[in-house]
């Protein structure tokens, strides 16, 4: 069963901390990432979601953003971020 982290609207510097020790909380299980509320992506944020997809990667486990919210889709790719990593299929390596 894949657990289920809904994204807050700005994903700011004084969002990254609770945003790893969420993502953390539930490391070795599948998750789903609800992203559809995200207005705004900081880059320390950014750094967190990038470091969780190489963690889950590493870990065998299934990371997958979901309602991708458009605002969220051109930050990230403004940041120069792969696109690919938010694709369904794009969590395990």
């Amino acid at each position: 069963m894949s657990r289920l982290i809904t994204l807050p609207a700005v994903l700011d510097l004084r969002a990254a901390e609770p945003l790893k020790a969420q993502i953390l909380a539930v490391r070795g299980q599948e998750a789903l990432l609800d992203v559809s509320a995200v207005e705004r992506l900081g880059g320390l944020c950014l750094q967190v979601l990038l470091s969780a997809i190489a963690t889950w990667r590493a870990d065998g486990q299934a990371l997958t953003f979901i309602n991708v919210s458009e605002a969220f889709a051109s930050q990230w790719s403004a940041f120069g971020a792969s696109a690919a990593d938010l694709a369904p299929q794009g969590q395990l390596a």
